[in-house]
C-alpha cells in the first residue's frame, strides 16, 4: 500500500473513532463525561482531516 493509501486508512479509522465517541456522548448521562467525549471527538475528527487534507485549513478560497 502507498504512503497516501495508508494516511487515507488511518484518517478514515480516526473519522469512525470520532463518531464512536460521538455516539457515546450522546449515550452518557454524566455531562462532564459527555463533554469530555465530545471533546475528544471533535480533537480526533481535526486531526484526521489535518492527516488527510481535507481540514479547513487545507481547502483553496480562490
Amino acid at each position: 500500500m502507498s504512503v497516501a493509501g495508508e494516511s487515507r486508512e488511518r484518517a478514515q479509522q480516526m473519522r469512525e473513532k470520532a463518531q464512536q465517541l460521538s455516539d457515546a456522548a450522546e449515550r452518557a448521562t454524566d455531562p462532564e463525561q459527555r463533554k469530555r467525549l465530545q471533546e475528544k471527538a471533535r480533537r480526533i475528527e481535526q486531526q484526521s482531516q489535518r492527516e488527510s487534507g481535507t481540514g479547513p485549513e487545507n481547502i483553496d478560497p480562490m
